[in-house]
């Protein structure tokens, strides 16, 4: 087996996540915005909790089509509280809701989610020189930066660890370890 980040060699899931998806930069819009829904929702768990409900959470939240979620209703909060193979945390149902609005409300702006987000780190991922996993900071003044643009346009559960995390999911910063066969 080739060498992989060390988080990743722990469970078939999480590997997968990595080899697949993790810290390939991303520019599709849906799937920005359900790395962002995903983020929001693993705030206080594991990320692994995130990767066994994410098939439930693409069913219950409409394959992440942004536009039907930023019209979700009263009676589909309470349809997702019910709903067992997702996060049901009232807080983060409802931050999902308002946060689809004003992802919409920022490609109404820029174009595209994609343009907005990736225009921080000037349209190409930062590449860390990380050896081991201690060394991979949990936010960025940069992270930080972003999470206060967010939060000022209305975004909730978008604190800067969670930023950074949706930075490396989706490619913005390559934190693969310098050993990691995905490293580019």
């Amino acid at each position: 087996m080739e060498n992989r980040c060390e988080w990743a060699s722990k469970n078939e899931i999480s590997g997968k996540y990595h080899d697949e998806e993790w810290g390939k930069p991303l520019h599709d819009d849906q799937k920005l915005f359900e790395f962002l829904i995903l983020e929001g929702m693993q705030a206080g768990l594991s990320w692994l909790t995130i990767l066994r409900k994410r098939e439930a959470f693409r069913l219950a939240y409409e394959d992440f089509n942004v536009r039907k979620i930023a019209l979700f209703d009263q009676q589909k909060v309470e349809e997702l509280m019910q709903n067992e193979g997702i996060i049901r945390n009232r807080l983060k149902i409802m931050a999902s809701i308002n946060n689809a609005k004003r992802f919409l409300e920022v490609v109404d702006e820029f174009g595209s989610f994609d343009n907005y987000i990736w225009k921080f780190v000037d349209y190409k991922p930062i590449v860390n020189q990380w050896t081991k996993l201690s060394e991979i900071p949990p936010k960025t003044e940069l992270s930080d930066r972003i999470s206060k643009d967010l939060l000022k346009r209305g975004f909730k559960f978008v604190g800067s660890t969670i930023v950074y995390s949706h930075m490396q999911a989706t490619g913005m910063i390559n934190d693969h370890m310098v050993s990691c066969f995905c490293r580019y």
